[in-house]
């Protein structure tokens, strides 16, 4: 009998809260190995080792603060829910057809030939309402998701419009907080293969041999995860676009690698390594919203003719 992943993701609500003290389980291990077994008694230790420990310690609280922070944006955040009175935009100049028009007589809904996909009428007899541009239904939310990402088990929760940035930000405090906790642990590591001697309990060197492994493991997969979803923003599309742009020759939404910054991290500097967003882009940028999104002027001229 074939697997149904949908299904198999589904039942997989229930390890919610489970995945959520995973995570914190990695981190207070992590923080006991390198704050309360190594580098917080090296820094009262006097010496070289007190000066080395202090930076370290330094780092390490302030990327665990920034990691902490944009971890439970992502998780608290809503991806992005379509707003129960939505209705697709129509354009009687070019002969659109009102919606709600269309679907009293009984066409379908869902397919528009040969219509680029930010003109196509889609709708979700699932959810039974329309779906915005970009919009996908998630099997494991049960709902709908603006500029649906991919759901994320770690996380809990859809990485969606409204919670993008803060999941790209969470992945890179991650990435450059795993980095340090390698590299400071690599001499206790190196010393586990060695004669060496280290300062403290027996138990010492186990656990930072433990913590490195595990932390080298994060850094080598979430640097392969930086790379890819880098790349999607250069490009402005998603995990689930990324294999429709694939038979498209040019996309619609790609506005040039400057701009599609911005769409996901907003035109505030202030604001773009913090999990948040300045009012003032909240006000003037409807893609941080999640419901409409600029088309390349080009593009758009094209699909018309």
């Amino acid at each position: 009998m074939a697997w149904n992943v949908f299904k198999l993701c589904t039942r997989l609500r229930c390890l919610g809260s489970v995945m959520i003290l995973l995570v914190l389980t990695l981190v207070a291990f992590t923080y006991y190995t390198i704050v309360l077994a190594i580098y917080g008694p090296a820094l009262f230790s006097g010496g070289l080792r007190s000066l080395t420990a202090l930076p370290v310690l330094i780092l390490f609280h302030a990327l665990l603060v920034m990691l902490l922070w944009s971890y439970f944006a992502v998780v608290f955040t809503d991806p992005g829910r379509v707003p129960s009175n939505w209705r697709p935009k129509i354009d009687e100049e070019i002969g659109d057809v009102d919606p709600l028009v269309e679907e009293s007589s009984g066409s379908p809904l869902n397919v528009v030939v040969g219509e680029p996909d930010h003109r196509r009428i889609r709708y979700c007899r699932k959810c039974n309402q329309f779906k915005p541009p970009r919009c996908h239904h998630c099997s494991v939310c049960g709902r709908c998701v603006l500029k649906m990402d991919h759901h994320c088990i770690w996380v809990v929760n859809c990485v969606g419009a409204l919670n993008y940035k803060y999941f790209l930000l969470f992945l890179f405090y991650t990435f450059l907080e795993t980095a340090l906790v390698t590299l400071s642990l690599l001499p206790f590591f190196m010393a586990f293969f060695t004669d060496e001697e280290i300062s403290g309990p027996p138990t010492t060197l186990a656990v930072s041999f433990i913590a490195f492994v595990l932390n080298l493991a994060f850094v080598l997969s979430i640097l392969g995860f930086m790379i890819m979803h880098i790349s999607f923003v250069a490009a402005n599309t998603t995990t689930i676009e990324a294999y429709e742009i694939k038979t498209t020759p040019k996309w619609h939404y790609d506005l040039g690698w400057r701009k599609n910054y911005e769409q996901v991290f907003g035109t505030d500097k202030r604001y773009w390594f913090i999990p948040a967003y300045s009012e003032e882009d909240l006000r003037r940028m409807p893609a941080l919203e999640g419901l409409e999104y600029p088309i390349e002027p080009d593009v758009e001229a094209l699909q018309q003719l």
